[in-house]
């Protein structure tokens, strides 16, 4: 019962020409009678509003953490991407290092079989050198021209002599397989003699130099 007369009294709400502003008051020019059907409209309209205000409050704050997640979401994203950049561009030039570590010294074991040739070479120089009893210039200039030759291949292919007669001797480098007293102070401690020649391949020692040190 209560509810028809509610109808009805909102039926003539709408006759007595009720005016709704912005902020949701309500201005009636119907008899005192219909107060309450007023007041309960109101609070209807102030409830929805409360509501309605509640609910968008709700929706910017779920917003603001739905942003602020994607902003970090984004952050860890970036630094991650940064990361693998960094490791990606450390194994390329790890990867491009050695690439020219192993052609810088693909030749290596080629180079160390040619040295013995290189020794028998320089022992035969010695020899004719030192030899009165042989005397054929023409052989002598033929075992140094291969000599030469031989020499000049190494070094075009980054093999060269290490330096150590007189020298400090030094453990990097060198080899002793002998020791020697000297009656020179200053050749204690240095190379007085070279058994054997070392050679560098580009920065690096192919073969160590087997020396004396003089005690």
């Amino acid at each position: 019962m209560k509810k028809d007369k509610n109808e009805s009294y909102k039926k003539t709400i709408q006759k007595d020409n009720i005016k709704t502003i912005d902020n949701n008051e309500i201005v009636s020019s119907g008899n005192d009678e219909n107060q309450g059907v007023y007041e309960e409209v109101v609070d209807n309209l102030d409830e929805k509003n409360l509501k309605t205000e509640t609910e968008s409050a709700k929706n910017a704050d779920n917003i603001e953490k739905e942003l602020k997640e994607t902003i970090a979401n984004l952050a860890e994203m970036q630094n991650k991407y940064l990361r693998l950049s960094a490791e990606f561009d450390n194994y390329r030039k790890r990867t491009l290092k050695e690439k020219m570590e192993i052609s810088k010294y693909a030749s290596e074991d080629i180079l160390l079989q040619i040295l013995p040739f290189m020794d028998d070479f320089d022992r035969a120089i010695k020899h004719l050198k030192e030899s009165t009893d042989y005397e054929d210039e023409g052989m002598k200039s033929g075992i140094e021209l291969i000599y030469n030759k031989f020499d000049d291949f190494l070094k075009q292919n980054g093999v060269k002599e290490i330096e150590a007669l007189n020298s400090c001797f030094n453990v990097d480098i060198h080899e002793a397989v002998a020791k020697t007293p000297v009656a020179d102070e200053e050749m204690k401690g240095k190379i007085v003699d070279v058994v054997l020649k070392g050679y560098y391949l580009q920065d690096k020692v192919l073969r160590f130099s087997k020396v004396i040190v003089g005690e």
